[in-house]
């Protein structure tokens, strides 16, 4: 598809200012800020806790310390996706 767009100085500025700094052509900066912003808008849109959804709120799940634990089980996935390891808390000693 082609585009005709009108800029007005700021936009005219800031379109140089990312051509120079990248070295990619008008329609490569063009292309990147679409996708960009398109992410953008699509990520506001998105419901905010979708990753969140395996730890909340699993009525039926059989597990009865789910309110308890959430922090633990969620610290637990993450540091398998990251390899980061956390402490894991339990009951105060005595």
């Amino acid at each position: 598809m082609r585009v005709n767009a009108r800029l007005d100085a700021e936009g005219q500025r800031q379109l140089e200012y990312l051509r120079e700094a990248t070295g990619a052509g008008v329609s490569d900066v063009l292309k990147a800020s679409l996708a960009h912003y398109y992410a953008s808008v699509r990520g506001e849109r998105r419901p905010r806790l979708d990753h969140l959804r395996p730890f909340i709120g699993k009525q039926g799940s059989g597990r009865s310390d789910i309110s308890v634990v959430s922090k633990d089980l969620l610290a637990e996935t993450l540091s398998t996706k990251t390899g980061v390891r956390r402490a894991r808390r339990g009951p105060a000693a005595p």
